[in-house]
């Protein structure tokens, strides 16, 4: 099958932190079906170029913002836009994961949460609220967002609240707008992934004794890969299964089964 004739042909998807990890995986599999792809990345452009890899250069559009910086969601949106006249999937997948501490001093503490809000929350939040008119004009639209584990039970890393309260409230964001758009013809999903094998991953694997022992103690003794967390938003993208939108996504490998 020609990547032209797949099933996401015709399709503009936005997708955000495309260079690396989830969002490299997702990139690809975008493309794999004839998606239009814009990839947004932020300090890695490099990344954000591998991501695409020789797709047709008429088939993706790189641009970079910066999440951090108030506003920076809506001139992306807008980029987005100009591009194609229109998005039709908006994947929200960009975070960070600052450790942030009950005992951080008041000026880390305050920071903290400033920078892991705007990225995680307000300038998604932002790009939300751009999509769910756009979509609803256009007679309908997908929202895909990617939340944690960690949103619905909690973080298991102490220094790791401000992340899973970041994730919980995107989560609830985005059931809201299935909630309140399906007549619209919006759907709306949330992706929960548990702990999926990134950099980011690793690089907090060492707050629970390494790489090695973060697998000994998930049930399938190992970690999600990224490409079966993309290939799940993937399908999302294609809208083949309306009736599931408001779902929340549980990809952990059966670490926590709700």
């Amino acid at each position: 099958m020609k990547a032209t004739d797949g099933e996401l042909a015709g399709r503009t998807v936005l997708l955000t932190g495309a260079s690396g990890g989830i969002g490299s995986a997702t990139a690809r599999a975008l493309l794999e079906r004839g998606a239009h792809l814009v990839a947004h990345y932020g300090a890695s452009r490099a990344g954000a170029e591998a991501s695409v890899g020789e797709a047709p250069a008429e088939r993706s559009l790189l641009v970079e913002a910066d999440l951090a910086r108030p506003g920076a969601g809506a001139e992306l949106w807008r980029a987005a836009v100009a591009w194609r006249g229109r998005v039709d999937v908006l994947v929200l997948n960009a975070a960070v994961a600052l450790p942030i501490p009950f005992d951080a001093s008041d000026e880390d503490w305050g920071a903290g949460w400033e920078r892991t809000l705007r990225v995680n929350l307000r300038e998604p939040a932002d790009l939300i609220r751009a999509a769910v008119p756009h979509f609803a004009a256009a007679g309908g639209g997908t929202l895909i967002t990617l939340s944690s584990w960690a949103a619905q039970r909690g973080s298991a890393l102490p220094s790791h609240q401000v992340y899973a309260a970041s994730k919980a409230a995107l989560h609830n964001l985005t059931q809201s707008v299935a909630r309140n758009h399906a007549v619209d013809g919006i759907l709306a999903y949330v992706v929960a992934p548990g702990i999926v094998r990134t950099p980011m991953a690793e690089a907090s694997a060492a707050y629970r004794g390494g790489v090695d022992a973060v697998n000994a103690m998930l049930p399938m003794g190992a970690m999600v890969p990224p490409a079966e967390v993309a290939e799940l938003i993937a399908f999302l993208a294609t809208g083949r299964c309306r009736h599931l939108s408001g779902a929340t996504l549980d990809i952990n490998g059966a670490g926590d089964i709700r």
